[in-house]
């Protein structure tokens, strides 16, 4: 289940003002997500380097991921979830048309909306008990409570995208020929096989130009030692 652009449609009254405007939150945590896996890389070849070639591991590295690795693992799923990336199975809904998808897919985004709430509150937990009770790593004593809290604003994030999502399907259910709005859009197998199609033909049609350009260096090379001897 793919979107047709990472940026939602103008238009839409209230609802597509509100998706756009929480979209843009969305997009901001992706890209600090984004931010610390570069990170994580970049510290990881530092560690590698600076162990081998230096003798100077970087102190408490494995406390530093653990930690790190919330932001990432977390801050994209609102996100994603706004995109349809989350792997799900599509065989009912794809048989599917009109009203009856709408109100299929309607129910599975409740019955996340519940989920999420019930971990939303035991995230909250978690992080009370690590800022009262001072939880730290074990190796470098990195106080855990950020994380914590980190995994409960990201799953809060996901709750308010997927209540969005129960008011833009409600609408389809309401008036199923509707415009879909606010919603990741079904492409089936035919569409998906035909992009992927046109990306190898693109593929192929740059990688026939590289070969003709290195060919045609190869022989202006040739041409211009011939001129010299």
């Amino acid at each position: 289940m793919q979107a047709d652009s990472t940026n939602p449609p103008e238009g839409g009254g209230l609802l597509g003002f509100c998706d756009r405007a929480y979209a843009r939150i969305e997009n901001a945590l992706n890209l600090v997500a984004a931010f610390f896996i570069f990170f994580l890389m970049m510290m990881g070849v530092t560690e590698v380097i600076a162990r081998r070639l230096l003798g100077i591991p970087i102190p408490g590295h494995i406390d530093i991921v653990e930690i790190i690795m919330v932001t990432f693992a977390m801050l994209g799923i609102a996100y994603c979830q706004r995109e349809g990336g989350h792997v799900r199975m599509e065989i009912l809904v794809a048989a599917l048309r009109g009203r009856a998808m709408w109100l299929l897919e309607l129910f599975g985004v409740i019955v996340a909306l519940v989920l999420v709430t019930y971990l939303i509150q035991g995230s909250w937990l978690h992080f009370m008990r690590a800022w009262s009770i001072g939880d730290s790593t074990l190796d470098i004593e990195i106080p855990t409570w950020p994380s914590k809290l980190l995994a409960c604003i990201a799953l809060s994030a996901l709750w308010l995208r997927l209540l969005i999502q129960v008011w833009a399907y409600l609408r389809l259910v309401i008036y199923p020929d509707a415009p879909p709005l606010a919603v990741p859009m079904t492409k089936g197998v035919y569409d998906q096989a035909k992009e992927e199609a046109a990306v190898a033909a693109k593929l192929d049609e740059i990688e026939e130009r590289a070969k003709q350009r290195d060919k045609n260096r190869n022989k202006s090379g040739e041409d211009s030692r011939g001129g010299e001897s």
